[in-house]
């Protein structure tokens, strides 16, 4: 077994030594001690102490599965947020896309993982959150383990850490060397005084790969990684000065598996993520639908009193900050499918309603075509990117929760007559004395052939006037629109107007309307 020790902003010792193993016999864990002194952490600062653990491919509708006493704990405890991944072209359901996104708090299409080599990575730009404490908050004890190497060699999450452990599982096999991350950690959070620490565990993967995600393989991993999970909450709660700190725990993973084993494609299976977050401000048996994988690193940073610099473009937010949008609150409306085929029919996650206040307008809306896409229609990430995949539906990834979509090329797959023509309408917002409103929304859109995509203001009720038109491709973006407010306006409401023949589709979401 090889073990690497790696120092950065402090000299610690450094220890060479065997490293120790935990057996799982009957589901009951061993345990394991380091074969060596673990590495001297400086001194932490801090009553705010935050733990990440991230567990290699677990996909998290399993977990009911397994016995999993300690996750399942922390779900009643705390806030447990599921989710999907992007796909190809923006990346592979893989674990450098996946663990990069979890580290920097960004999209693939900033941090630039795409794969698992790691070409076009920009932790320059956009570094994991560990390296960015050590710029922010250099005082701050850190500490980071991880058995697959790549998460050190490529710079994904060690930088920044005082002390690491490096293990190779790929090598040696991750049994062990989970067991003794498990073991170093624990030692760390009992004897020492760290505030901010990163583990990895990567069996739950291999055992995916090696008999899916389907199998009681599978499902005892999940339960050997549990019982590490447990040994670190154990440890944490024996310091003798926990009564005074401020623990924030969360779990988190990299991508899903298929029933079979394996991922990197577009299966809804290989796309599940969660964050998992038990901590001071975190409600306890909370599920929101709006949480996303970039989370983690935001919810690190507001979890120690730290304010994001807007420079930093960070994609997440912390998981207690619940989405404003109006349309997070459709979820009493969302249905089943009427017309899909491929969406299961127990995935309740489309309506025509729309919110208080806004409109769809479908005068000149063809007849007939797929139901649940006549207009614009209001839908989540699983049951609309299941309607096709492979078609970049996938890459809807700065939406969250609930959002408005006119979708030509799946309202199509049904016997139609007519275009598609349908006008999404909001409310009026007041601008009485206002110099300038600014429109600001996420949008994806994919353009072809004669279809369009306008945004409108209305003045005072007046006739619509086109103010921004989409004629090429936007991959899940935020946009902002400032107008002059005209003299005499006392209110603007915006529509956006999409027509299309069987061409792709219009997202909008995150919609905000403000004055200045």
């Amino acid at each position: 077994m090889s073990r690497s020790l790696c120092l950065s902003r402090r000299s610690v010792l450094a220890t060479t030594a065997a490293a120790a193993t935990t057996a799982a016999v009957g589901g009951s864990l061993a345990t394991a001690t380091p074969a060596h002194a673990a590495p001297t952490l400086p001194e932490g600062t801090s009553k705010d102490k935050v733990l990440v653990v991230g567990m290699d491919g677990l996909r998290h509708d399993v977990i009911a599965a397994a016995k999993a006493p300690h996750l399942k704990s922390m779900m009643a405890n705390g806030t447990y947020g599921t989710s999907l991944l992007y796909a190809d072209p923006m990346a592979a359901t893989s674990s450098g896309p996946g663990w990069s996104t979890i580290s920097t708090g960004v999209w693939p299409d900033k941090h630039g993982v795409k794969d698992n080599s790691f070409a076009g990575k920009n932790y320059g730009k956009y570094p994991g959150f560990l390296a960015r404490l050590a710029q922010v908050r250099p005082q701050l004890s850190t500490y980071a383990a991880v058995d697959w190497k790549p998460l050190d060699a490529q710079g994904t999450v060690t930088p920044g850490a005082d002390a690491k452990l490096v293990l190779d599982g790929d090598r040696d096999g991750y049994t062990g060397h989970d067991a003794t991350i498990a073991a170093e950690t624990e030692s760390i959070l009992r004897n020492q005084n760290p505030d901010v620490l990163f583990v990895y565990f990567g069996q739950t993967d291999i055992a995916g790969h090696n008999s899916g995600a389907a199998s009681a393989a599978y499902r005892a991993a999940i339960d050997v990684q549990d019982g590490y999970l447990g040994r670190l909450l154990t440890a944490i709660r024996a310091r003798p000065s926990y009564a005074t700190e401020r623990w924030t725990v969360i779990v988190t993973t990299d991508h899903g598996h298929t029933d079979s084993g394996g991922h990197g494609g577009s299966a809804i299976e290989e796309r599940r993520t969660f964050v998992l977050a038990q901590g001071p401000g975190i409600a306890a048996g909370a599920r929101p639908a709006d949480t996303r994988l970039v989370d983690v690193a935001a919810t690190v940073f507001h979890q120690l009193g730290i304010t994001p610099d807007p420079a930093w473009g960070l994609d997440g937010k912390p998981v207690q900050q619940r989405s404003t949008d109006p349309f997070e609150a459709l979820y009493p409306a969302l249905s089943a499918r009427v017309d899909e085929t491929g969406i299961p029919a127990g995935v309740l996650g489309w309506t025509h309603t729309a919110p208080s206040g806004w409109s769809v307008v479908n005068s000149a809306m063809g007849t007939g075509g797929v139901a649940e896409w006549r207009g614009w229609s209001f839908a989540t990430d699983e049951f609309w990117s299941r309607g096709q995949r492979d078609q970049s539906r996938e890459l809807n990834v700065r939406s969250r929760g609930i959002f408005a979509v006119a979708d030509s090329d799946e309202w199509a797959d049904k016997a139609s007559s007519g275009p598609f023509d349908s006008t999404l309408v909001t409310p009026a917002y007041a601008v009485g004395g206002k110099s300038t409103v600014t429109l600001g929304l996420t949008t994806l859109y994919r353009q072809e052939g004669g279809q369009s995509a306008r945004v409108l203001a209305s003045w005072n009720g007046g006739t619509p006037v086109e103010v921004k038109r989409y004629t090429s491709d936007v991959i899940s973006q935020p946009q902002s629109l400032t107008l002059d407010v005209p003299s005499g306006a006392a209110n603007v409401s915006f529509r956006f107007h999409y027509t299309g023949s069987n061409n792709w589709y219009w997202v909008i979401d995150g919609v905000k309307v403000t004055t200045g």
